[in-house]
């Protein structure tokens, strides 16, 4: 861009300065900072097949930003895993690190390109934290502005709502209200009533003027907890507050997400978490108490009341009750996806909810069969699939199982005659719940899902030692198994034989990388994405299969080579990264991209919901915006890299 002075240049600097606008992540930068930009590119051209950068060129120098043109990245034999279109940078990761480039970048068509020079390049790194926080979270920035869009969109139904990724120390701004434990019950009710809340946390340390120093929480007391431990015993109101308290309250740090809170309101049914400043010891956060996060701080902006509905699910005395409960869940989910909850916590969320309502179901069919006691033989009920990863999504089915023990002169026949009636009744109350039967008859109530430890076994070994495809579809559902209710040890003895079966199977996880490998993430050639040609599904793709499941996969083959027990995609990712030696950036990366591919899967199911349409995982997606299309394409290009990953470490 020479000659920067003549009024010539100076519109082609604007021009070439408004084109950069049109993308991201020029298009946050100051416009000062844009032509700063502009005004230090250079401008080249590369014909149809010619190399613009290679490894073997060492060190970066300089920017590739792409003017016109497609540009494709290729790494060693493989064919071409990354397309550039206008907009795109490139080699992000190289110019940061000060190294050479891991790919082969070629000329895919006719391209023009802006360049800028690696000493200009960190010159605006310094400059502007716009770009600076692209070129460092490059996804992470893309996924926060297409979040930003989703709560825009939404911003007249849901105006200030509050964001359940807040940290509790942004929440929990209300004045403590504690006690001693040797406090008299009186004393302690009296403050409660005065300050208006619903508990007051019995707590321990220095006493000095007006409370204490550096308090301990030791126990809480709420309002919740007056009849049942108060009127009804006829206590004295001279009792201290140690012997009322519920000791050992649960806690966490105040940078924990305010989702965490919610889903341990869920899981346990209170409506009170106390937030500490402190360190672990033995496992357990013990710290200073800094303040109290509610049920109605959480919730309150939102409408959404995940306390009440798992309680209400805890009391449900009959099916049609938990039925009511099963359509608040579903309607919890379309609001909470309304508000812009990200799709981490809301899957997290809905799962848990899920879980305590199968529970109760399981529960009430359990007290319902007549026999003594309930159930007339101890049991686990496993989930499988996306229920056994904790990522059901608003449009799911059932995937569950029987696991069993034998006792002295008993078989497994005569068990499994006993518990598949059982069984078909749980599987049917999880239908009138609105959890459809399996089409694929994954249940509990067939036989070949209601099996002893021994069978289970068995049925795993065979599967590992066999390798065919039906055995790796199969191992692809049922590996994933969480348990549910009942004993929960045996599912974690299938989990420790199966971990140790497999990894010490390489033939096995050889097959299931080939397998894995065979789903391609849907990038097109020629176009932006591969949909379907001709039928129902014409112009659309799927975000489950094509999408998330190559994530899945990846995340479960980590898991089982690494010895990993978590059964979660980004758990299992997490874990296994540092025992396979893979960068931390690298996981969150796939991480990041897998929960973007299931937030479109939810925005798109509560949309077609809203419309009355059935809800499914296929999108049109010329029916995205510009910038979820592109991120979009980076989900796909990040799954292209974990199976180049799982490719690499297989040699397949």
């Amino acid at each position: 861009m020479s000659n920067p002075n003549s009024p010539h240049a100076n519109s082609l600097l604007q021009a070439c300065a408004d084109h950069l606008a049109q993308s991201a992540p020029f298009d946050g930068m100051s416009p000062e900072h844009r032509l700063w930009l502009a005004e230090r590119l250079k401008l080249a051209y590369y014909g149809k097949g010619e190399t613009l950068l290679e490894p073997a060129n060492g060190k970066v120098d300089k920017l590739f930003i792409v003017k016109q043109g497609v540009v494709t990245g290729e790494q060693g034999d493989a064919n071409a895993w990354l397309e550039l279109h206008e907009g795109e940078s490139f080699p992000l990761g190289a110019l940061l690190s000060e190294r050479a480039a891991f790919s082969h970048f070629k000329a895919k068509s006719d391209v023009f390109t802006y360049e800028l020079d690696a000493a200009d390049f960190h010159e605006l790194l310094k400059r502007s934290l716009e770009f600076h926080d692209f070129c460092t979270r490059r996804l992470a920035s893309l996924l926060e502005k297409s979040q930003r869009g989703v709560q825009a969109s939404y911003a007249t139904a849901t105006s200030e709502q509050q964001s359940l990724r807040h940290p509790l120390a942004s929440i929990s701004q209300r004045k403590l209200v504690t006690c001693a434990p040797d406090t008299p019950l009186r004393a302690a009710l009296e403050t409660i009533r005065a300050s208006g809340v619903g508990a007051i946390v019995v707590v321990e340390g220095e006493v000095v003027e007006g409370g204490v120093d550096r308090p301990r929480p030791v126990g809480i007391f709420t309002v919740r907890d007056l009849i049942g431990r108060v009127i009804l015993p006829g206590l004295d109101l001279a009792t201290p507050m140690r012997a009322v308290m519920t000791p050992d309250p649960m806690t966490l740090p105040s940078s924990a997400p305010a989702f965490e809170a919610a889903l341990m309101m869920a899981r346990h049914g209170f409506r009170h978490v106390l937030v500490v400043e402190g360190d672990k010891l033995d496992g357990v956060l013990t710290g200073v108490l800094t303040g109290v996060v509610s049920e109605k701080d959480l919730f309150s902006l939102q409408r959404v009341g995940v306390t009440q509905l798992s309680s209400a699910i805890r009391g449900a005395s009959d099916q049609q009750l938990l039925q009511q409960a099963a359509r608040g869940i579903r309607q919890l989910g379309h609001n909470m996806m309304a508000q812009g909850v990200a799709a981490e916590q809301l899957t997290q969320i809905l799962s848990t909810l899920n879980d305590i309502l199968t529970r109760r179901v399981i529960e009430l069919e359990c007290a319902d069969s007549g026999q003594p006691g309930g159930c007339a033989r101890a049991f686990c009920w496993l989930s499988f699939g996306s229920e056994g990863r904790l990522e059901q999504t608003l449009s799911t089915d059932q995937d569950n199982g029987i696991l069993f023990t034998l006792h002295v002169g008993e078989t497994a026949d005569a068990v499994r005659a006993q518990l598949l009636p059982l069984a078909a009744r749980i599987n049917r109350a999880l239908d009138a719940c609105g959890f459809p039967l399996c089409r694929g008859e994954t249940m509990a109530m067939n036989p070949n899902w209601c099996l002893s430890l021994e069978e289970w076994q068995n049925r795993f070994a065979r599967w590992i030692d066999a390798g065919d495809p039906e055995s790796l579809l199969n191992a692809s559902i049922f590996f994933d198994f969480r348990p549910q209710h009942g004993q929960v040890e045996l599912a974690d003895r299938l989990r420790a034989w199966l971990l140790a079966r497999a990894a010490a199977a390489p033939g096995f996880l050889h097959r299931m990388a080939a397998n894995a490998l065979r789903n391609r993430p849907p990038l097109g050639l020629v176009r932006d994405f591969v949909v379907d040609s001709e039928g129902e599904h014409a112009h659309t793709l799927d975000l489950k299969l094509n999408g998330a499941t190559p994530f899945v996969d990846a995340a479960r083959l980590f898991a089982l080579a690494s010895g990993a027990g978590v059964t979660g995609t980004a758990a299992r990712l997490r874990a296994a990264g540092p025992r396979l030696n893979i960068a931390s950036a690298e996981i969150e990366a796939w991480i990041s991209a897998f929960f973007f591919i299931q937030m479109l899967r939810l925005r798109d199911q509560h949309e077609k919901n809203q419309a009355g349409v059935e809800m499914d995982n296929r999108i049109d997606p010329d029916k995205l915006n510009d910038l979820d299309r592109r991120i979009l394409k980076e989900a796909f290009r990040q799954a292209r890299k974990v199976q180049a990953r799982l490719a690499l470490d297989y040699k397949v």
